[in-house]
């Protein structure tokens, strides 16, 4: 994982991607499988995936507060993309 202040703000990424650590794990507690995120972002590899997942066991807080920081207000979302 680096960081990069030119690349999402300085959230941490998978180094040589854009892919950001918060973005799989957002689709990790979706439930999607490390397998599946692999399927959906081909252009990972499943290690790349579980070291991310890694990465987020060892750094919860940060990786929260920048999911929390991207969240959409639930007043800004088309009413047809709410449940």
């Amino acid at each position: 994982m680096v960081k990069d202040d030119a690349l999402l703000g300085g959230e941490p990424v998978i180094k040589g991607t854009r892919t950001s650590v918060r973005a799989i794990v957002e689709n990790w507690r979706l439930g999607l499988s490390p397998e599946e995120i692999v399927i959906h972002m081909p252009h990972l590899t499943l290690s790349q995936v579980f070291e991310a997942l890694s990465y987020y066991s060892d750094h919860q807080e940060e990786i929260n507060e920048c999911i929390e920081k991207n969240q959409i207000p639930a007043d800004k979302i088309h009413p047809s993309l709410k449940k």
